[in-house]
């Protein structure tokens, strides 16, 4: 019932930029947590960055500055703008969602399928 699709991935240039989207149904998404991580090959994944259910962002240290999350609950949608964009972003972005539905109140973890980034240099 719960599902996270992405979107906006792609190929850009070393110093371009790239919107993400996630749409989550399923969710009582207006007290949601939600976020993005990224997993390069051979790499763990990674936090990249949270909005909380109020609307406050966190960053990992490595893309402040650069990246910019935002959610839109009239929408039940929330994005990842990243500018001056890095080889080193390089990675497969999933974003992520701390959340209860309306049948379950127990706050679980729930993940989009993932989007692919490539920065070339």
């Amino acid at each position: 019932q719960v599902q996270l699709v992405e979107s906006g991935g792609g190929s850009v240039q070393s110093g371009g930029s790239l919107k993400l989207s996630c749409v989550a149904s399923g969710i009582v998404f207006r007290g949601a947590a939600v976020g993005w991580y990224r997993q390069a090959p051979g790499s763990e994944r990674k936090f990249v960055a949270t909005i909380t259910h109020g609307g406050d962002p966190n960053y990992a240290e490595s893309v402040k500055g650069r990246f910019t999350a935002s959610r839109d609950n009239a929408k039940n949608t929330f994005y990842l703008e990243m500018s001056s964009l890095k080889p080193e972003d390089t990675a497969v972005y999933y974003c992520n969602a701390a959340a209860w539905t309306t049948s379950d109140s127990k706050v679980r973890f729930y993940w989009g399928q993932g989007t692919q980034v490539t920065v070339s240099s």
